[in-house]
């Protein structure tokens, strides 16, 4: 079983196998159309693809929800299904390079009680490089039933966040860039900065140059300089919009530490109530 990170080598001895599925989340926020146009032209084979608006997330309310809020459990089981996932399935996802698209649908499987789910290292990009094989097909899928195990314990909402600022027995750790972080600059949200107490922890420093993540040696002494003492059930990571902070707890449970926690809504959803603090340097 695979359920954190799968090589390359790895899967394409899987490729063929009756109980595998592939899932492709390509998606450029620059581009919403993009990575599925991408996936269309060339995937890897039988692999089906998930847009990270349309299938990975649910309704925004403006002024209460994030960018990407989480999609009801009903919707996700439905998609799992005609997916033709069940509980006996291994499930592997990739995105175009760093893993934080896939990152997302993985966490979201883990939420629902499903282990055997991995994210391809490298990606689409690394995926090419080594000439993996390639299909233009789109797989027709028999639906199965997938019967989810909601594990609730593992999100907070903003409502908890808010009640937590100033809880030293907890940890909040923003996973965007570190410009973000520090308010220096925003592209994405209409406001900059963090939330108050929180620590930066740039979702990218899980990777290497090559593009592939660190060894579990180089991932553990980072996240203990992260986490400094601090126990991983106390930790609760963020992003912009509850996406690439899964990229970080990815990474947390590929060194055992299994129990860290999302706050879906992130940053998008923290500054709709502009009465919440900001936390700047």
């Amino acid at each position: 079983m695979f359920n954190t990170i799968i090589s390359a080598a790895a899967l394409k001895t899987l490729l063929n196998q009756p109980d595998v599925v592939i899932i492709d989340c390509r998606f450029y926020l620059a581009d919403k159309e993009g990575g599925q146009k991408e996936y269309e032209q060339s995937h890897i084979p039988n692999a089906q693809y998930a847009h990270l608006d349309n299938n990975l997330s649910g309704e925004i309310i403006i002024g209460e929800t994030g960018r990407h809020p989480f999609p009801s459990i009903e919707k996700i089981t439905t998609l799992l299904s005609n997916w033709g996932i069940d509980e006996n399935t291994q499930v592997i996802v990739y995105d175009q390079s760093h893993g934080g698209i896939a990152a997302r649908l993985w966490f979201m499987l883990k939420w629902l009680g499903h282990e055997k789910v991995a994210v391809l290292n490298g990606g689409w990009k690394y995926w090419q490089s080594i000439k993996g094989t390639t299909s233009s097909k789109i797989r027709e899928v028999l639906p199965k039933i997938f019967k989810p195990n909601p594990r609730l314990d593992l999100l907070v909402d903003v409502e908890f966040m808010e009640k937590n600022t100033t809880n030293a027995a907890l940890l909040y750790v923003d996973s965007r860039s570190a410009k973000r972080y520090r308010g220096e600059e925003e592209p994405i949200d209409p406001i900059a900065g963090h939330i108050p107490s929180a620590v930066s922890a740039p979702f990218l420093e899980n990777l290497g140059a090559d593009g592939l993540f660190l060894d579990k040696e180089s991932l553990t002494n980072r996240f203990e300089k992260i986490l400094s003492n601090q126990a991983s059930a106390k930790t609760i990571f963020y992003c912009g919009s509850g996406v690439t902070a899964c990229h970080n707890l990815l990474a947390m449970h590929h060194i055992g530490k299994t129990d860290a926690l999302l706050f879906p809504g992130s940053w998008s959803e923290w500054i709709t109530d502009t009465k919440r603090e900001i936390g700047t340097l």
